[in-house]
């Protein structure tokens, strides 16, 4: 698949050749990466901390917040490439820090190793130092510390010219378990679907900042339909993953829906439907993503309105349920207060919603230390309580863990939040390589 490319120079994204000339600025790289995000992670190359002739790093963090980065350029170290994995980037790019010492201190699924190529002759130090090693002894030097391998034909780098096929197959091979990208050349949409087939993704950055390679041909290039008329079955699903329904796509809605941002569709009817256009239930698109097989989509959009149905409801599978349906029920209580509503009162009266979300998450605390201390033997050990007693304390968390979701939910539509954001925190959270440590609350006793 595509990976889209921001080189940056003074907090600007630009494009040079061969890493020496440059010749293309394209400006504030925040709206790029928000663009190119909505397709899969970006890659994000901090040329100055690369040359050591200054930083990007601010920007870079910028980055991370509006699209899943790899992140490179000048991390020359395991402290520094730890501190850009807990500051929210997906991958971190190493190029002269790839070496057994450092990557080992990684988690492998979260290395990119950059063998950056000059004629076959791995570069570093932003492709200014020779090392006299071959992509293929980097490669197995490596073997087992990187979850991918970045190789870049520095020749051909920004040149639009194409990559040398014939290298392609043994790289992959010698890549073994490590998704290999490649870099350096690639310029057509045919090029990306011949890389995908051949097992490797492709690194652009040129072509698509001169517009010979349009964003939307790039990704849908791999894709291939069992169809006629060569459409694409697409799941459409909100922000939390929860299905909507189900639709087609074509190469024009796939390039609309990029382009301008939000949810769009092929209609056999009516041919581009633009979700919402007429019924207020738009979409902001928030990333597309190919299955396995490159035939179907997904399209993870944050849906206004009702819902995504013709019918007024949530999803085309009937109304909302669980969390959602709570969600949908508190912001209606907001939008119209009902006399009486313990809902309408809680979002009028912070004061009382305080009070009522430090009561409930004491009870269920109490409940959860009561479920601990209550276990047995038996049930550490999975086996059934005979007189039930485990199962009612069970119930009893849930019961409270339940009443705690409740206000919090309440909580987060009174600031403008969602359960959504939440998630996301999570997410962001679930990045950082290093933990908190685990501490005593206040109060608690030594003994």
């Amino acid at each position: 698949m595509i990976i889209p490319s921001i080189d940056l120079m003074d907090g600007q994204a630009v494009q040079l050749v061969q890493g020496r000339r440059k010749v293309l600025e394209a400006g504030d790289p925040r709206p790029l990466a928000e663009r190119f995000g909505r397709v899969g992670e970006v890659a994000v190359v901090d040329l100055d901390a690369a040359l050591g002739r200054g930083s990007n790093a601010a920007v870079m963090a910028e980055l991370c917040e509006i699209a899943p980065c790899r992140v490179g350029g000048g991390i020359r170290d395991l402290e520094r490439a730890l501190e850009w994995l807990d500051r929210g980037a997906v991958k971190v790019v190493l190029g002269t820090a790839a070496v057994p010492e450092v990557l080992e201190g990684l988690p492998r699924d979260r290395v990119v190793a950059a063998l950056d190529a000059w004629e076959g002759e791995v570069v570093v130090k932003g492709w200014t130092k020779r090392t006299g090693r071959t992509v293929y002894e980097g490669m197995r030097e490596l073997s087992g510390l990187a979850g991918s391998f970045l190789v870049t034909f520095v020749e051909g780098e920004g040149k639009e010219g194409g990559f040398p096929r014939d290298q392609i197959a043994p790289l992959v091979e010698a890549a073994g378990t490590s998704r290999l990208t490649v870099a350096g050349g690639v310029t057509t949409a045919e090029e990306v679907a011949w890389l995908d087939r051949a097992g490797a993704d492709a690194q652009v950055g040129m072509a698509l900042y001169r517009g010979n390679l349009g964003l939307a041909e790039a990704f849908t290039a791999p894709l291939r339909s069992e169809r006629a008329d060569g459409l694409w079955p697409t799941v459409v699903c909100d922000e939390r993953g929860g299905a909507l329904g189900l639709v087609w796509s074509s190469p024009d809605s796939v390039r609309t829906a990029i382009d301008e941002g939000i949810g769009v569709y092929h209609s056999r009817s009516r041919g581009l439907w633009r979700k919402g256009a007429t019924s207020g239930a738009a979409q902001e698109l928030l990333r597309i993503e190919a299955d396995c097989d490159r035939d179907a989509l997904r399209f993870a959009v944050r849906q206004a309105g009702p819902g995504f149905c013709h019918e007024g409801d949530w999803t085309c599978f009937g109304p909302a349920q669980g969390l959602r349906k709570l969600e949908q029920t508190v912001k209606s209580r907001r939008a119209r207060a009902v006399p009486g509503s313990l809902t309408s009162r809680l979002l009028e009266d912070g004061e009382f919603l305080r009070g009522k979300l430090v009561e409930e998450a004491g009870e269920l605390g109490e409940a959860a230390s009561t479920a601990r201390h209550g276990e047995t033997s038996a049930d550490r050990h999975g086996e059934a309580v005979a007189d039930g007693h485990g199962e009612a304390l069970t119930d009893r968390v849930v019961e409270e863990a339940a009443d705690v979701i409740y206000f919090l939910t309440v909580a987060l539509e009174r600031a403008g939040a969602s359960l959504a954001d939440v998630e996301e925190e999570l997410d962001r959270r679930s990045l950082k390589v290093k933990r908190r440590v685990a501490s005593e609350p206040k109060g608690a006793s030594d003994g």
